[in-house]
């Protein structure tokens, strides 16, 4: 179970990583288009940051819930 569970909280830690980064991206290129007045480019901005964190959020409760499960299986027998 181990083997198996490991490189799913590992895949699931760099989905997490990759929404966050796409996250902030889209976040500073809103505030960018902001700046330069730009506001149909702003709204597509903000659309895709509010994406980007949904997943984030979503990838990190999905790690959470596969440690937990590993730790069930690995420490629940006692």
């Amino acid at each position: 179970m181990i083997l198996f569970m490991v490189p799913v909280i590992l895949v699931l830690m760099a989905l997490t990583v990759y929404s966050l980064l796409r996250g902030i991206g889209a976040f500073l290129n809103s505030t960018k288009a902001e700046l330069d007045g730009d506001g149909t480019r702003a709204t597509e901005m903000q659309l895709l940051q509010n994406k980007m964190m949904f997943n984030r959020i979503k990838y990190q409760g999905l790690a959470v819930a596969a440690v937990a499960i590993l730790l069930l299986f690995t420490h629940g027998g006692r």
